[in-house]
């Protein structure tokens, strides 16, 4: 296994997600400094995109070049265009708690996750020990087609968070973070989802914001720990980048797309970081660059 570390290249974030590289730029959303943002690849010239009052996290674009963007406290999906912010859907029938993570297919249908509980105030009523003694409690990943219709509701998904789309456009995998794996799906045409299977259990690994790389790996988050691993499908962990701080999602990109961004933060806690700008974005080269979506 190949081992890495980290370094801090931009301060100042509450929390980061959603890391997209877009047009030679890291963009991403922050939570509690209410907008979508984007810098250089060396971290410097942060320029606020988008502000989202209703706290920005997924992004991707359309085939029109338009920026797809989840609104996590009302549930929605707001589309940014030249002619300003709209709402693309409204997917609160389906979630458990706010809705999060997202990844767009470059046929520009999106598959939007939500949390299906209040993660925070769960832990702070039962502990994490009360919380994994309880079993997962599941929710829906949304299918969305290109007009923002909902074409499908994939049920008993625990905790949905980040997710990735091979090169070819044929497999979803998204990761499961309150039972430690990954889950794959075959792409249909039409863009709906079927062959539920498990890609790779994990141990103790709180799967989180994640990206694909050329060898068909993926590099993801370890929510529980200062970590990113690189998995093979199957589960063998190949790569470990340790962090500043406890990571939340990463992203390959740079001029070779061999540049992992990591965003990481104090905590997750709402109830702990809502009012602090602790977050990081931490950066290490590896050999291999970033492929598929997003």
């Amino acid at each position: 296994m190949e081992s890495y570390k980290s370094r801090v290249i931009h301060k100042g974030l509450s929390f980061g997600e959603g890391p997209r590289w877009h047009d030679d730029r890291l963009w991403f959303s922050d939570f509690y400094r209410q907008g979508i943002f984007s810098i250089a690849p060396d971290g410097t010239d942060e320029k606020l995109e988008h502000a989202v009052a209703t706290q920005p996290s997924g992004l991707g674009w359309l085939p029109s070049g338009d920026l797809l963007a989840v609104s996590m406290t009302d549930h929605k999906v707001l589309r940014f265009s030249e002619n300003g912010v709209s709402e693309f859907a409204d997917i609160a029938e389906h979630c458990g708690f706010w809705a999060n993570d997202m990844v767009v297919s470059s046929k520009g249908i999106s598959y939007v996750g939500n949390f299906g509980f209040d993660l925070d105030q769960r832990l702070m009523d039962v502990g994490v020990e009360g919380l994994m003694s309880a079993g997962p409690i599941t929710t829906n990943l949304v299918v969305l087609n290109q007009v923002g219709k909902v074409i499908q509701v994939i049920p008993d998904m625990a905790f949905p968070n980040g997710s990735v789309i091979t090169p070819d456009g044929t497999t979803l995998i998204v990761g499961e973070t309150m039972t430690f794996n990954l889950t794959a799906f075959d792409i249909a045409a039409d863009g709906t989802l079927s062959n539920r299977r498990i890609w790779a259990q994990l141990d103790f690994t709180a799967t989180d914001g994640m990206c694909l790389d050329a060898e068909g790996q993926i590099w993801l988050a370890n929510a529980l720990s200062n970590k990113c691993l690189r998995v093979k499908e199957g589960g063998e962990i190949t790569g470990e980048v340790t962090t500043t701080q406890t990571a939340f999602a990463c992203m390959l990109g740079g001029e070779h797309r061999t540049m992992l961004y990591i965003m990481t933060a104090p905590s997750s806690d709402r109830f702990k970081i809502a009012n602090l700008t602790d977050g990081h974005i931490e950066v290490v080269q590896v050999p291999t660059p970033g492929a598929g979506l997003p």
